[in-house]
């Protein structure tokens, strides 16, 4: 179809609508995508989609379609050998958990929906490496202690010289030598190291090295000589801490990669079970029905209600051509809907050829046509609800 077309019968707000109504980027990628197909059988195969999460959505209390990511680009960074930040494993293990859960979901389903139970055979379920992210990476995007035994003694020596920083430095707030030494009597960190902030004309009369000053100049920070080692020895401990962290990552990292194909395939299916879902509520929202698909060229719509008008003003129209005639002329005054009435079934065709079902009566009846065609001078909104000659007035 001409890209003009789609636009000049407003199928793009179609589209618009259906990819609003998708819950992941990946389904409104394929929505935003959408065009419609000239091939009776693809045509057929799509409203089967529709109409099984039609049904599923009508039957079913709770899809569990939330949690879907676009972890592609995540996944072929670590395909290629490049370390994930922390934080990154938090959208691959929500999406692990989300096709877990939709794999899960089809393998139990009582109803039959063949074309969404295929597509959720392209999902593959990684426990393993849901488990391993889930036992490393915590919700806030950083790692657990549990995330490597020597992670955990890491830290764990961390907070005991930590400790030990704090009760030196509490002691020598505290000491009557000093009192009048302190701006305020509190610790702070200037560059990983625990420091006092100490008056301005006291600098020389502390012992302990100077790490920063305030933006006033009155006070600078100052690092006691008491905990000088043991400052060094916490930096040494957070160091080693950074390491492992890395280390941890690059090892998580490498599990992703090794799943790539795995996770890519996955992301495909999620992505168009998704959008298919998303077919389904757009149909719902609009009372739409499927259309019959007929072989023999003729059109028969019966109570059409264009898309874009609101329900409560819109008038339905039957339209009927291609059986005893194949040319329709419509007349009528300026505002008579005249245009409406070829958009809607311009759209119409459209949408039904996308594999979206129309807001009409049962039983209506499309073609599949090889070719839509649409000159309307005016290009205008069907949502303004103009006519041609308002339109040019306007």
């Amino acid at each position: 179809m001409e890209p003009s077309v789609l636009h000049t019968l407003e199928f793009d707000k179609i589209r618009e609508m259906l990819a609003n109504t998708t819950g992941s980027i990946l389904g409104r990628e394929l929505a935003e995508g959408l065009e419609p197909d000239s091939d009776p059988a693809e045509v057929e195969r799509r409203q089967d989609e529709t109409k099984e999460a039609v049904d599923l959505i009508s039957a079913a209390a709770n899809i569990p379609l939330g949690g879907i990511r676009d972890i592609r680009g995540l996944v072929k960074r670590a395909k290629m050998g490049a370390s994930l930040e922390a934080h990154d494993f938090l959208a691959i293990g929500s999406t692990l958990y989300a096709a877990r859960r939709l794999k899960q979901f089809f393998n139990e389903l009582s109803i039959s929906a063949p074309q969404l139970t295929e597509i959720a055979q392209g999902i593959t379920v990684l426990r393993n490496l849901e488990n391993a992210i889930a036992n490393t990476v915590s919700e806030q995007g950083t790692l657990l202690d549990s995330a490597s035994p020597e992670l955990s003694r890491l830290r764990r020596e961390i907070r005991i010289n930590q400790n030990r920083v704090k009760e030196k430095l509490d002691s020598i707030l505290h000491s009557g030598e000093y009192q009048k030494y302190f701006q305020e009597a509190l610790v702070t960190i200037r560059g990983d190291r625990y420091v006092i902030p100490v008056k301005l004309e006291y600098r020389n009369s502390f012992p302990g090295i100077v790490h920063d000053q305030s933006a006033s100049g009155a006070t600078v920070f100052i690092e006691p000589m008491a905990v000088v080692n043991l400052n060094n020895d916490l930096k040494q401990l957070m160091a080693a801490e950074k390491t492992e962290i890395e280390r941890v990552l690059r090892y998580l990292s490498t599990q992703v990669g090794s799943s790539a194909d795995s996770l890519l395939l996955t992301c495909e299916a999620l992505g168009h079970i998704d959008f298919v879902f998303a077919k389904g509520r757009l149909a719902l929202n609009m009372h739409a029905v499927r259309p019959i698909i007929n072989r023999v060229g003729y059109v028969d719509l019966r109570r059409a209600r264009h898309p874009l008008i609101p329900s409560e003003v819109v008038v339905p129209i039957d339209i009927r051509i291609g059986r005893e005639f194949h040319i329709l002329v419509i007349t009528g005054p300026n505002t008579g809907v005249k245009t409406v009435s070829l958009k809607t079934l311009g759209l119409f065709a459209l949408m039904t050829q996308s594999g979206l079902f129309i807001p009409a009566a049962v039983d209506s009846e499309m073609p599949v046509f090889r070719g839509v065609f649409a000159d309307i001078g005016d290009e205008q909104s069907i949502e303004q609800s103009l006519s041609t000659f308002s339109a040019h007035m306007t």
